[in-house]
């Protein structure tokens, strides 16, 4: 199966997801949340770069758990354009 390529709004996202999970893990290193997620530190790695632009719904729940976020400020932060809040029905979603 081929996947399309992915959008240039998608890429943006992606970038601001891994951002923001950089933000959020600060000075503690990948292998320690790899540790505490499940997710390998290399995923985080290509996730936290925006070579992995689209990651799982799971793969981001883990991330978010260990990292002490929730999905709301996930969404907040990369569902919306740059700068802007994401929509109320993504929240409620």
């Amino acid at each position: 199966m081929v996947r399309p390529p992915l959008t240039h709004l998608e890429h943006e996202r992606g970038q601001r997801l891994g951002s923001l999970l950089r933000e959020a893990r600060g000075p503690r290193s990948m292998a320690d949340i790899a540790a505490v997620s499940g997710v390998p530190a290399e995923t985080l790695r290509k996730i936290e770069t925006g070579r992995i632009a689209t990651p799982a719904f799971f793969t981001v729940a883990a991330l978010a758990e260990a990292l002490g976020l929730s999905l709301a400020d996930i969404v907040r932060a990369c569902a919306g354009a740059p700068g802007n809040a994401a929509p109320d029905a993504a929240l409620s979603a």
